[in-house]
């Protein structure tokens, strides 16, 4: 893996705050010239420490109050039905994270939908469906007290 330096460290910092900075605002921030960050920029863009840039959405702007967090445990862990599983939980947009894990729960997913029925209307048609589920357990967020997309590095 390549290394990074203080500045590389301090560009990366600056676009999590804010991707819509200009090349010339983050410049002025660190006391530089726009050429080296520009190229600093598209030297991590390029070897894949910036991996894109995106717009971070209200949820509940959107309609999307409620939160579930749904833990999935398959029956039985064979290769085939794990893949299975990862991709069918791939269409379903309503689910904005999946991660497979280590222990009792298989899988762990965060799930936006409008409202309870609409998250029973999801579990029931859609979610059951995959073949190979054991256990599904969902909880329900009640407030959001840390949400961040910056990855902490030193």
């Amino acid at each position: 893996m390549e290394s990074l330096d203080e500045t590389d460290k301090s560009i990366l910092r600056i676009l999590q705050k804010d991707a819509k900075k200009t090349t010339k605002e983050i410049a002025s921030e660190l006391n530089l010239t726009v050429s080296p960050v520009y190229e600093r920029i598209r030297k991590l863009e390029t070897s894949g420490f910036i991996s894109r840039y995106v717009a971070i959405l209200d949820a509940k702007m959107l309609d999307r109050k409620i939160t579930t967090i749904c833990q999935v445990s398959m029956r039985y862990h064979n290769e085939a039905f794990i893949d299975n599983f990862v991709r069918e939980i791939q269409n379903f947009e309503e689910v904005q994270e999946c991660y497979h894990m280590a222990g009792q729960v298989d899988f762990f997913l965060k799930i936006n939908v409008r409202s309870l029925e609409e998250y029973h209307d999801f579990v029931r048609y859609k979610l059951s469906k995959i073949d190979n589920i054991g256990v599904l357990n969902s909880t329900f967020v009640l407030k959001e007290i840390k949400h961040t997309s910056e990855l902490y590095f030193d």
